[in-house]
């Protein structure tokens, strides 16, 4: 008869008696054999409760089913081994465990469909890429269907392509699977555009929010008037001093004054003068009061196009709808970062309020 098995041979406790409080639990039935000869002894229904392939192994038909109550895990360590068939009795595993074998119970999880184990060893070997280890590590998780893992692994590799391209694992994988390859550096040159979509994004969405930005400046100099440039029937003296966003006000200001005493105009060639006129264009556009509206040739921007149909009117009506996408935009989410502070503001005071010293 073969010697029992010692308590160190499993790594981790196996607290048997906290599976269920009503089954007196009997001599294990079964034995798990590992590479290198080491015999686990198991019971059949903890195995088969934790893994249906286990449990289509144990309860095969009977042609099919072993004399010899043997289930053979071969070609992964027999430490691995052990700490997979704990982790079937407790649902634990140490992260001692998975840093010495999770690539190991990896595999394990996936063959033997242990979903819970799959997910601990994905996050821990998320969290433990190197350089030297990516490139495997994403072979198997793609393997193991851990798209999680994978995704991981070629954002890793992504941003320390150089470093990677020169380990061993890189090179082994071009020789022995060049789609792979191909998969990664599609993977880059993706991300690559992708960064460049979001830069180019960005800075679009500034341009509109600066026009946004602008239309509101010439309504505010044109009604209430700003530093040197207001309304006809105010007095210079009377304007008021700089505003807010005095640095667009300003701007505005001398292309105002430049178009009042402009000789050339835009028929001319001046390309300031062409700026406030297709200012003025957008702001009429924008506009929804143009009877009683103060900004000059608001209105008769309006008949004009009543009355003429040109052919970059589409785009000027998409830039409409851009620039005040991006007004809508800002304002929704200065609005939720005013709600943020005055909430943080709101519980650390309650927080002053609750300390007693």
């Amino acid at each position: 008869m073969e010697e029992p098995l010692r308590a160190t041979t499993i790594s981790c406790d196996l607290h048997l008696t906290t599976l269920t409080k009503q089954t007196v639990f009997y001599e294990p039935d079964f034995e798990i054999l590992t590479s290198d000869g080491l015999r686990i002894p198991v019971h059949a229904a903890i195995l088969g409760s934790a893994s249906p392939v286990l449990e289509n192994i144990i309860e095969g038909p009977p042609k099919q089913r072993r004399s010899e109550k043997v289930i053979p895990i071969l070609g992964v360590p027999s430490g691995a081994v052990s700490s997979f068939v704990g982790f079937l009795y407790t649902s634990r595993c140490t992260e001692e465990q998975i840093g010495k074998y999770s690539i190991h119970l990896l595999a394990l999880s996936h063959v033997y469909l242990v979903p819970r184990l799959k997910q601990r060893c994905t996050k821990g070997l998320s969290g433990r890429l190197t350089i030297e280890n990516v490139v495997d590590v994403l072979q198997l998780a793609r393997l193991c269907d851990a798209p999680d893992l994978s995704l991981k692994c070629m954002k890793f590799i992504a941003s320390r392509f150089k470093a990677v391209e020169k380990t061993e694992g890189w090179k082994f994988m071009q020789d022995h699977d060049p789609w792979l390859e191909l998969q990664i550096l599609q993977f880059m040159d993706e991300a690559e555009l992708r960064r460049k979509r979001s830069r180019r994004h960005r800075e679009e969405q500034s341009l509109y929010l600066q026009l946004s930005e602008a239309m509101e400046c010439l309504e505010h100099i044109c009604t209430e008037g700003c530093t040197s440039v207001g309304p006809y029937d105010m007095e210079p003296t009377k304007c008021r001093g700089p505003c807010s966003k005095f640095g667009t006000c300003q701007g505005l200001q001398l292309l105002i004054r430049h178009f009042g005493t402009c000789k050339r105009r835009v028929s001319g060639g001046c390309l300031r003068c062409k700026r406030t006129w297709q200012l003025l264009r957008l702001h009429s556009l924008m506009c929804e009061q143009s009877d009683s509206c103060r900004v000059p040739l608001c209105r008769q921007f309006k008949l004009r196009a009543q009355v003429e149909k040109k052919s970059d009117d589409t785009r000027w009506r998409l830039l409409v709808r851009k620039v005040v996408s991006a007004r809508t935009i800002s304002s929704l989410s200065l609005h939720k970062r005013k709600r943020m502070e005055e909430s943080q503001r709101t519980m650390s005071d309650h927080g002053m309020r609750n300390f007693k010293l």
